[in-house]
């Protein structure tokens, strides 16, 4: 049976369950019996360097690779002696732009890509290739998390620095956890500004 190719994106901030997503729609796929593979950038190795997991630690397998080479993914799927139906790309903010082609030759192949990222990124800026994957999605599942500050449906990601808010001349990628980072809405989320970074202590 020939597949149809499609694209689905799961965006969100933080804490969303955008992972949580991508590692139940790829554990359908491998209950179907469809071939699947799955991709990490190699920069995320917060909890394991071979596998996409979960804030509440589900995970399935990965292969890590350098976000600036997407060809990669390519290179590999085209180093099997069997097609591919399933491709799932974990953080998808952070691969180059070239992530666009490979993504959608795959589909033109007729494989199913699933893509999961942070579509803004902790000043409220749309986050690396996340906004052009939207707009080509066949699908689109916009999740949202619960702030911690007030209880509400959260869309933003918010940057902490010993507890307080980043400012926004902070560098762009920061891998971290719940130390780091916290889901908040639009009314809770705040940016720090350069003053309220921590001064270097004087000899």
């Amino acid at each position: 049976m020939a597949f149809k190719g499609s694209l689905v994106v799961i965006a969100g901030c933080m804490f969303a369950g955008k992972s949580e997503e991508l590692i139940r729609l790829v554990k359908r796929a491998a209950i179907a019996r469809q071939r699947t593979l799955v991709f990490k950038p190699s920069l995320d190795d917060r909890y394991d360097r071979e596998e996409v997991v979960s804030h509440d630690g589900v995970g399935v397998k990965a292969i890590p690779i350098d976000p600036h080479q997407p060809q990669a993914i390519l290179e590999r799927v085209d180093s099997l002696t069997q097609p591919v139906q399933v491709v799932a790309l974990d953080e998808g903010q952070f691969f180059s732009p070239a992530i666009l082609d490979v993504v959608q030759d795959l589909v033109g192949r007729g494989v199913r890509v699933i893509v999961a990222g942070l579509d803004t990124d902790f000043a409220g800026r749309p986050f690396g290739p996340m906004p052009q994957l939207m707009a080509l999605a066949d699908e689109v599942m916009k999740l949202k998390a619960i702030c911690v500050r007030c209880g509400q449906p959260a869309f933003h990601t918010q940057r902490l620095i010993d507890g307080r808010p980043a400012p926004l001349d902070s560098p762009l990628i920061l891998i971290g956890g719940s130390e780091t980072y916290e889901a908040r809405c639009r009314d809770c989320w705040e940016m720090g500004s350069p003053e309220q970074r921590p001064q270097p202590s004087q000899a």
